[in-house]
């Protein structure tokens, strides 16, 4: 596994122009963008049917200055959307990425819009943490099983050919030009497959215990809710092959998963006035930080759990999503006339939720700040009935990996280009720099969707015509 085989007279069983390592947002829109361009492309999916941590997502994706914004009157730009990806990652995100998703997300979207008939809606009822603009964009179902859905029937318009039940297992190298890969099937077969470019879509190492006791030890024994086979291929290999790797610190945690059911908890409930609280009825930390930096804030209360409440309103406002529905119909959402009745249901000691209660009250008129930092002025006043559900923090992918130039080229330490090696998504540093609160909402998806495109680009001119 994970084999990078150096050789110079390689014989093939077959091959192709591009190969694409991973069939989730990212690789699907490389192996788009490369064929469009001309190129005969070949993705390569271990699963049996493409999914990725792409379907386990909200499948949104920000992006700045498209037409979509300005067709619902917001207005955004590249530079605005640049400084917020800088400011929620402390200035630490790598300029050149930065620069590269910022700028060419908005025209990948409409790419995919208007070449491959996806469909976008701006999500404008509530701004995520950090962003100051409205500027997730969505597929009109919501979720990221419909966005992957919609980009497989665009590969499969395309006539792009995905091997599922595939998976590389060898790299093949000639000084550093990747020659080819080695395939293993589900049912043993193997075979070598000759390319004239590469690119890495494989995600990253969260479902890689022994990876993420190395580099992210605080959180290698939290639920891990991101896709079973991101196993690190992608680092292992570059590693082997003298990429540089940047910021594998870095993850996005989420800290709103329904347990034990298992069901992720949309974080636009607490943008629109929920609250997080222990198993004393008290907050612990600033809700509007970011949903990724939670997760290791729910770990440390007791249980390593917390409930998520909040009124009728936001209630109905759930129901939108998907994921929401679902918890509804698992009975995860426990629902109280008053407080004390809530309290009684998730066995929380009553004055000590009234006094929350009341303390937010008092915060919403701005008679008192709120310690832990949250702005509740312009919060709507909770209602009756109540509602709450019980969750944990949880690591959905990490945000480190081998390090790209602004074409998705993987670089080596030095800095050189490897010339027909690249990389997006997960497989790739992205743009959260090294901890989880650098991570701004939507940040995944947006290097898996333009630095896949971008990477298709780049691969599709390495063909010899």
């Amino acid at each position: 596994m994970n084999q990078v085989i150096h050789s110079g007279d390689t014989r093939f069983d077959s091959s192709v122009q591009v190969v694409v390592i991973g069939a989730g947002a990212c690789g699907l829109a490389a192996a788009l963008k490369a064929t469009d361009l001309g190129a005969e492309v070949l993705v390569i999916e271990q699963d049996n049917a493409p999914s990725g941590s792409t379907a386990l997502s909200s499948g949104f994706i920000p992006a700045a200055g498209t037409r979509f914004q300005k067709n619902q009157g917001i207005v955004d730009t590249a530079e605005i959307f640049e400084n917020d990806i800088q400011k929620k990652a402390g200035g630490q995100a790598e300029p050149r990425l930065t620069n590269a998703v910022a700028h060419n997300c908005g025209a990948t979207l409409e790419w995919l819009a208007d070449r491959h008939g996806l469909e976008w809606i701006v999500i404008d009822d509530f701004l995520y943490p950090g962003h100051s603009r409205h500027r997730m964009h969505a597929v009109p179902e919501r979720t990221g099983a419909a966005l992957m859905t919609r980009l497989v029937n665009a590969a499969e318009r395309a006539n792009i050919a995905i091997a599922t039940n595939a998976r590389v297992t060898a790299i093949h190298v000639d000084r550093d030009q990747i020659k080819g890969v080695g395939v293993t099937r589900s049912d043993g077969v193997q075979e070598s497959i000759g390319c004239e470019a590469l690119v890495m879509a494989c995600s990253g190492y969260g479902g890689n215990s022994a990876l993420m006791r190395e580099y992210i030890p605080e959180m290698a024994d939290a639920l891990y809710f991101g896709h079973a086979g991101n196993r690190g291929d992608a680092l292992l290999w570059g590693l082997k092959l003298g990429a540089a790797v940047r910021d594998l610190t870095s993850y996005q945690g989420h800290g709103s998963v329904a347990v034990p059911h298992g069901i992720l908890i949309s974080w636009a409930l607490m943008m629109q006035g929920a609250i997080q609280v222990n198993a004393d009825g008290k907050r612990f930390a600033n809700e509007h930080r970011g949903y990724s930096e939670q997760a290791a804030e729910v770990l440390s209360q007791r249980g390593g759990i917390a409930w998520d409440v909040y009124d009728e309103r936001i209630h109905l406002a759930g129901i939108e999503f998907d994921d929401y529905r679902h918890a509804v119909e698992a009975g995860a959402i426990k629902s109280a006339g008053d407080t004390s009745d809530l309290c009684n249901a998730l066995k929380l000691p009553e004055s000590s939720l009234e006094r929350t209660f009341d303390q937010i009250a008092a915060y919403r008129k701005g008679t008192i700040v709120d310690p832990l930092g949250r702005d509740f002025t312009g919060d709507q006043p909770f209602e009756p009935p109540f509602h709450a559900v019980r969750v944990t923090g949880a690591v959905f992918h990490t945000q480190g990996g081998v390090l790209t130039n602004e074409k998705a080229q993987v670089v080596t330490g030095p800095g050189k280009p490897l010339p027909n090696l690249f990389a997006g998504g997960g497989a790739a540093c992205g743009v959260s720099g090294p901890a989880a609160q650098g991570y701004l909402s939507g940040n995944g998806l947006l290097c898996a969707v333009t630095m896949g495109a971008l990477a298709g680009e780049s691969a599709a001119s390495c063909i010899t015509r």
